[in-house]
């Protein structure tokens, strides 16, 4: 049997990284006012993994949380603020696209987008 597929990533300043062993599930993007907050962009990219396949493997451990929701929970380095993602109640992490070390891997390319009528008018995320 072959070994799922594995991507790593982390923060800006390397305390908080992970491992994450697919499938990549869910790819999105969202312009929900939390997820813009979070990201400071107006448009997070999100792809999410089932809680047992992300490992936290930098010396930062676990990156710290805040809860943004009833359901969810935004995760962050405490050292240098970098957002890494969203650890839900339900048995999945979503992790930003953005803090992979090869965010442009074809698995992460979005499928959907929700709350598009969130964004700024001027943003278009199909635009190349």
């Amino acid at each position: 049997m072959a070994r799922p597929k594995t991507y790593s990533g982390g923060c800006l300043c390397g305390a908080i990284r992970f491992e994450a062993a697919g499938p990549a599930e869910k790819p999105h993007s969202c312009s929900c006012s939390i997820c813009r907050r979070h990201t400071g962009a107006p448009t997070a990219v999100w792809v999410e993994f089932p809680r047992e396949s992300v490992r936290w493997t930098g010396p930062g451990g676990a990156p710290a949380l805040y809860r943004s929701s009833d359901f969810s929970s935004r995760a962050f380095c405490a050292t240098c603020g970098s957002s890494i993602g969203a650890i839900d109640d339900a048995p999945v992490v979503a992790l930003l696209v953005g803090a992979f070390d090869r965010p442009g891997v074809k698995e992460f390319a979005p499928a959907s987008h929700s709350f598009k009528g969130n964004r700024p008018r001027w943003w278009h995320p199909d635009m190349a």
